[in-house]
């Protein structure tokens, strides 16, 4: 009779580790979903009108406006100041943080409808989109620890990072295509290693606190980075084939 306690004891264990893992991670997502929403659309506004090109772009020259390179870089400030500061924050601070970080992402990312067709930009987007989505259940799924595999994609993720610092000098368009491949093949593994780093964190939280909403939120950020780099680096494989 002891054993047989002990042993359901075990299972509610894990029921409960997955009940929390699963609503953990609609939280991730949910946050995720709403930050891409919220770029696609002032990304889709500044382009459609014009505003793109009356902030960003100088209409008698064409060179960047300051504005541009403040969207082009302040949300790496958003990025970092969430970072450096998520043990202080609130969870509403950090929503409001990546809210405003998404919405700064979708100004810069307006700029792609000046340099690639619209169905460029759709077919990279629904390609990343099926990417993501298989490698997110992959990630979910699999009993296979990615923590290695996760590791290794981070030097990569340094090594491209370094590369395309160097090819901004360089503007080899043989360097950029063979960064863009690795730039989707980098970010095809992370999407999955990601996901099942949150799924591992959300056994551990407990359901409703603030802790564990900040650590959604900031979860969220990660799998949208995630999503963004691919999409991106899939836009410059396309789009670099015409």
């Amino acid at each position: 009779m002891e054993e047989r306690n002990q042993f359901n004891s075990i299972i509610d264990a894990v029921d409960q580790e997955k009940t929390m893992a699963k609503s953990f991670m609609a939280n991730v997502f949910s946050y995720m979903f709403l930050g891409l929403m919220l770029t696609g659309f002032i990304s889709w506004y500044f382009a459609d009108s014009g505003m793109v090109f009356t902030y960003l772009f100088n209409m008698q020259t064409g060179n960047p406006t300051p504005l541009y390179y403040i969207a082009a870089f302040a949300p790496l400030g958003f990025v970092l100041i969430m970072g450096m500061g998520y043990k202080k924050l609130s969870a509403s601070a950090m929503l409001v943080l990546f809210l405003a970080f998404a919405t700064l992402m979708g100004v810069s990312l307006s700029t792609i409808f000046v340099s690639y067709s619209m169905g460029d930009v759709s077919t990279a987007f629904f390609s990343a989109s099926s990417v993501f989505a298989v490698m997110a259940v992959v990630g979910y799924t699999t009993t296979t620890d990615l923590t290695k595999l996760g590791n290794i994609l981070y030097m990569g993720l340094i090594a491209i990072l370094i590369a395309m610092v160097i090819n901004f000098f360089m503007q080899s368009s043989m360097m950029s295509y063979v960064i863009s491949v690795i730039g989707v093949i980098i970010f095809t593994g992370l999407t999955a290693y990601d996901v099942q780093k949150l799924k591992r964190i959300g056994e551990g939280s407990e359901i409703g606190t603030a802790s564990t909403k900040k650590r959604a939120i900031y979860g969220a950020l990660d799998l949208y980075l995630d999503f963004i780099n691919l999409f991106l680096f899939l836009l410059r494989l396309i789009g670099g084939r015409d």
